[in-house]
């Protein structure tokens, strides 16, 4: 598995990396052969009004989707204790929808939504452009990378048409889905 550390307005010293490595190294062992790459950037807040400025962010590229986790602590080496628990449980979420899909045990309808925690909106303006490759994809997969990617939207290509859909989490916690069309 290949694993690559960044640092970002810190430090990074080899111990660092090396726990980095070895925590989100254990990943692997729940995926088994899913993973393409692991992406680590470590990194300090600049604000010192924000009490956890740690920051671990972790990205992994799986044969299809994406994982990624986000946590903030103190101390770097507990935001890596705590990234690396987080994505060892959306790993196992992923790993367990993954084989029942193979198993046929699939699920036909838009599963039950998971709880979020709501969030102030942000400033209004374009802070940030970002080009995407959609793949062909069921409700049901969208809705699971929607999770791994801890988004409340999703844009994807489904499978059983042509164009672009976009998947939501409404307030009510349930998914809406946008079907596009020029009039």
């Amino acid at each position: 598995m290949d694993i690559t550390v960044k640092g970002r307005h810190i430090e990074l010293s080899q111990a660092l990396r090396d726990y980095a490595e070895n925590k989100v190294g254990r990943v692997d062992k729940i995926l088994e052969n899913m993973i393409r790459g692991v992406e680590v950037e470590l990194h300090a807040e600049k604000n010192p009004s924000i009490e956890n400025n740690q920051v671990a962010e972790v990205t992994i590229h799986t044969k299809g989707h994406v994982i990624r986790a986000r946590e903030a602590a103190t101390d770097m080496f507990a935001a890596i204790d705590l990234v690396s628990e987080k994505l060892e449980t959306q790993a196992r979420k992923y790993k367990g929808k993954v084989v029942d899909r193979h198993n046929g045990n699939g699920r036909s309808r838009i599963p039950s939504p998971t709880p979020v925690d709501e969030f102030g909106a942000p400033e209004p303006g374009i802070v940030k452009i970002k080009s995407v490759e959609l793949k062909p994809m069921s409700a049901e997969e969208a809705i699971l990378q929607m999770e791994m990617l801890g988004h409340d939207f999703f844009v994807f290509a489904p499978a059983e048409s042509e164009g672009v859909n976009v998947l939501y989490r409404r307030r009510d916690g349930d998914y809406g889905l946008i079907e596009p069309r020029v009039g």
